[in-house]
């Protein structure tokens, strides 16, 4: 895998670009990660058992809130933007509520311009390029808008204290609880009680990815109630317990690692 870091204007709204190309077949385990992305299948498209079809060509992966397995071929080339919980709205026209829990056809939101884009990074001719391309789409369709800037800093809070109260991150966000609940949903692609649980997730991911046993203190520092709840919303995330997880793959937090 290969990484590639936005232009600098970008990264307050697009987290990291990869690059994947393998020529032999696998089933990888993946989890919600709490962040939309963008994706270019330059030759066959993955396959997701838990949804029973393939990804499109072009696919736009929305927020979910269960584990799923993605199979390929043997024969995958793949460009991904990763966005920031609620930014990719901005730049599709179409709100991440849309494609909660889903896996759609880019083609499908029928934006035009991106559609064009699409075509001229299948037909580039290398990485590099399509990852310029994209890059300066993305680039000359940045709209900042004030409920963007109000749900970023409230989820900033929440990534602090995954356990904080709905009104209270609404005042951080300088809104109603109930203009809040409604504008989270619309921008993020799901409600803020359940995008706290992918968070305190992801959190323990990060934990347990830096060394930490101690699945008490885990709980606790997540947000947890207690540790039995821990291990509930854990499994229903991942399909393990967090020791299972431990015993089959390394932890790895997508949510809360910066890769470089």
């Amino acid at each position: 895998m290969m990484i590639y870091q936005p232009s600098e204007e970008l990264r307050p709204f697009v987290r990291y670009y990869w690059v994947l190309e393998s020529n032999e077949p696998f089933s990888v385990l993946t989890f919600p990660i709490g962040c939309p992305q963008i994706i270019f299948h330059r030759k066959s498209p993955l396959y997701i058992p838990e949804l029973d079809k393939s990804q499109s060509q072009f696919t736009i992966s929305g927020q979910v809130n269960f584990p799923a397995h993605i199979q390929s071929d043997g024969r995958l080339e793949m460009i991904v933007a990763v966005f920031y919980p609620h930014t990719i709205g901005m730049f599709i026209d179409t709100p991440p509520s849309a494609f909660y829990n889903m896996e759609i056809s880019g083609y499908d939101i029928e934006n035009r311009q991106l559609n064009e884009i699409s075509q001229i990074i299948f037909d580039s001719e290398n990485h590099d390029d399509s990852i310029a391309i994209l890059d300066k789409y993305l680039l000359s369709n940045i709209k900042p808008i004030l409920n963007i800037s109000r749900i970023g800093k409230s989820i900033k809070a929440m990534f602090h204290v995954p356990s904080m109260p709905v009104s209270s991150l609404a005042d951080i966000a300088c809104l109603s609880k109930r203009q809040y609940e409604r504008i989270f949903s619309e921008t993020v692609g799901m409600n803020p009680k359940e995008y706290s649980r992918v968070v305190r997730f992801q959190k323990a991911l990060w934990l347990m990815q830096n060394g930490e046993k101690n699945y008490a203190g885990i709980a606790s520092a997540c947000g947890f109630s207690d540790q039995s709840h821990f291990i509930s919303d854990f499994k229903a995330m991942s399909g393990h317990t967090p020791r299972s997880l431990s015993e089959y793959c390394l932890p790895y937090s997508d949510l809360f690692t910066n890769p470089t």
